[in-house]
């Protein structure tokens, strides 16, 4: 059975730093470009970040590049989104996705991790 379980946020205050992974299972994650997508309180699902299967390529979105990194260890069928200068924007669930950037499969995602930024 595929599994996406992601893990690592929480609360933390405006300019800290959280590192999420999600854990993968039950395909052959190697082969896979791999999607973080986030959805704030009371808005839609917003594309975060995408790396290819050999993380090759990736791309952020404008609102988190220079801050956010993307990562990923094939060996361990670990996805990671390493977050820093967070800001109150930020804050929402968190969650990995099979595919790339505007090709991600909303029906092959994880349950997510919530992420609150405050002070």
């Amino acid at each position: 059975e595929e599994q996406l379980v992601e893990s690592g946020g929480g609360l933390v205050q405006p300019g800290g730093s959280l590192r999420l992974s999600c854990a993968a299972s039950g395909f052959k994650f190697s082969t896979y470009a791999m999607t973080w997508v986030r959805q704030a309180p009371g808005k839609g699902l917003e594309w975060v970040s995408s790396i290819t299967s050999g993380s090759s390529y990736i791309e952020y979105a404008d609102s988190v590049k220079g801050r956010f990194t993307i990562s990923r260890d094939n060996a361990k069928n670990t996805l990671f989104l390493q977050l820093n200068s967070l800001k109150t924007d930020d804050a929402g669930m968190y969650y990995c996705a099979i595919g790339y950037k505007g090709n991600w499969d909303s029906d092959r995602r994880g349950q997510g991790t919530q992420v609150t930024v405050s002070s």
